[in-house]
């Protein structure tokens, strides 16, 4: 058996965590903003190329290239465009369940592509947090939207590539998450240019998108990652799917019912509950 989480390892953790909080700003932000998605997307990524390149200068970490961190960026491309596609085109609710079908992705392509079998904790945490957020929406998911809801259901597994970026042979995951976001610039420029809508209110929203939501956050994941396994990520930032519509009920008026307040008992609890019993009883934690 492993032994109790390090210091270091504990640190790891709470970089996911905060993360998982700093990425839940989302759907609040992006609801806000009256530009098209890919505008949203483009715009935001601006101001985190900036974030993120100004913690590689001052690291002293230059942005490196290969075709495994070119793989990371389209998963850290991808998942920025997803989601803010798939919130104007449904609700933030859909958007973020879907989407955090990432824990299956996660342990689907560990099993596949590194011949991992998840342990049987990593197994049963899985299935209660999915319960978790099933519950959290249920009176939220709806009929229609289905463009939306394909589009957040295919970020789930590319957001399930963002966990794996630390397990991708010479790697480089704050290198891919670079690339990501600029290649996020590009290919949203074009609508941004068309946008005319730069209220107060729109301008401020992409400033926070692409400081905290996108560049802060990234750069917290990235560090998380180093010493937290790709599943154990993954389930740390269910508290991301209770937060996320919570924001956007509390500030945008789209309702939440009673299961949902179950649901979000449901999940944190279970990621609580499961980090304790890594930290405490030192169970071998599933790799990548």
């Amino acid at each position: 058996m492993a032994g109790k989480r390090t210091a270091a390892e504990r640190r790891g953790v709470l970089c996911v965590f905060l993360a998982a909080v700093l990425y839940s700003i989302g759907g609040l932000c992006i609801k806000v903003i009256p530009w098209n998605g890919m505008s949203i997307n483009s715009a935001r990524n601006i101001v985190s190329v900036l974030v993120v390149g100004g913690y590689l200068y001052f690291t002293h970490h230059p942005p490196r290239w290969n075709r495994w961190i070119g793989l990371g960026a389209i998963s850290v491309c991808g998942t920025n465009v997803l989601f803010s596609l798939a919130n104007k085109l449904t609700t933030a609710a859909n958007t973020i369940v879907l989407q955090f079908t990432a824990p299956i992705f996660v342990i689907l392509l560990a099993a596949v592509f590194w011949r991992k079998k998840p342990g049987r904790l990593d197994l049963i945490a899985c299935g209660i947090v999915l319960l978790g957020v099933l519950c959290f929406f249920v009176d939220s998911l709806e009929m229609g939207g289905m463009l939306g809801n394909v589009l957040a259901l295919i970020s789930g597994l590319s957001y399930a590539g963002v966990f794996l970026l630390n397990d991708l042979p010479d790697s480089d995951p704050i290198s891919s998450v670079f690339w990501g976001d600029a290649l996020s610039v590009v290919l949203g420029f074009p609508f941004l240019l068309r946008e005319t809508a730069f209220t107060p209110l729109a301008i401020t929203s992409v400033v926070i998108l692409g400081a905290f939501q996108v560049g802060l956050a990234y750069i917290l994941m990235c560090i998380g990652l180093r010493t937290t396994p790709a599943v154990t990520a993954s389930l740390i930032s269910g508290i991301e799917p209770v937060l996320n519509p919570l924001l956007v009920a509390i500030f945008y008026r789209e309702p939440v019912g009673n299961m949902a307040l179950v649901g979000a008992v449901i999940v944190i609890v279970s990621v609580v509950g499961y980090n304790v019993l890594r930290g405490r009883e030192g169970t071998p934690q599933t790799q990548p």
